[in-house]
C-alpha cells in the first residue's frame, strides 16, 4: 500500500516538473514582439496541455513551479526574460493568469466527456479556450488595465490581437489529447489528481 502511494506521488511530481520544463521549453521558440509591450509565445500551449493532460490540481502546480522558476530569475520566459521585473511589466496579467488558465482548463477537462480519443479532443477543445483564452485573456486584459495603465477598451482591443493565435494554440492541444488518448487509452484526462 505505502509502495503504491509512494509510486503515485513520485509520478505525480515528476509530471509536474516535466510540464514545467515544457511551459519552459516553450520559450525558447523565438516571440513575436507586439506593440502593446506583450509578446505572442508558444507558452500559452503549455498552460493549455498541463490543464487537459494533469488537471486542475498538478496543472496548477506546473504551472506555479514555472512561474516560482521564473520569479527566481530563471530566463524562462520567452525571448530569455526572467526574474521579479517581469512581474512588474505589461505581461503581469498574462502570467498571473497562467495559473488560472491551467486550473480553469484542467477543472473543465475533467468535468467534460472523454470515452473515446474524439471526444477527449473536442473535450480539450472546449476546455483550452474557456481556460487558455477566456481566463488567460481576462487576467491579461485587467494586467494591462493596472500595469500599463491603459483604458479597459484600449487593452481589450489590444487584447484581440492575440486571440486568433491563442484559437490555434487550442486545436494543437486537441489534437495532443486525441494522440495522447489514442496512445494511453487509460489516461484519465483531467482527473488525474486524486
Amino acid at each position: 500500500m505505502k509502495t503504491a502511494i509512494t509510486r503515485r506521488q513520485s509520478e505525480s511530481m515528476a509530471l509536474v516538473g516535466l510540464f514545467a520544463a515544457l511551459i519552459a521549453v516553450m520559450g525558447l521558440i523565438p516571440k513575436i514582439d507586439l506593440p502593446i509591450g506583450v509578446p505572442i509565445t508558444l507558452q500559452t500551449l503549455g498552460v493549455m496541455m498541463a490543464g487537459c493532460l494533469l488537471g486542475p490540481k498538478r496543472g496548477l502546480q506546473a504551472v506555479l513551479l514555472f512561474l516560482v522558476a521564473v520569479a527566481a530569475g530563471l530566463p524562462l520566459l520567452a525571448g530569455g526574460r526572467g526574474g521579479l521585473g517581469v512581474f512588474m511589466s505589461p505581461t503581469a496579467g498574462y502570467l498571473v493568469g497562467f495559473a488560472a488558465a491551467a486550473f480553469a482548463t484542467g477543472l473543465l477537462m475533467a468535468m467534460l466527456p472523454k470515452a473515446t480519443p474524439l471526444r477527449a479532443a473536442w473535450s480539450a477543445l472546449i476546455a483550452s479556450v474557456v481556460g487558455g483564452v477566456l481566463v488567460l485573456h481576462s487576467f491579461g486584459i485587467a494586467g494591462l488595465v493596472l500595469v500599463a495603465k491603459l483604458s479597459l477598451a484600449q487593452a481589450f482591443w489590444g487584447d484581440l490581437m492575440f486571440v486568433p493565435g491563442d484559437l490555434i494554440k487550442c486545436v494543437l492541444c486537441a489534437l495532443v489529447v486525441h494522440t495522447v488518448a489514442k496512445a494511453l487509452p487509460d489516461w484519465r484526462f483531467g482527473g488525474r489528481d486524486a
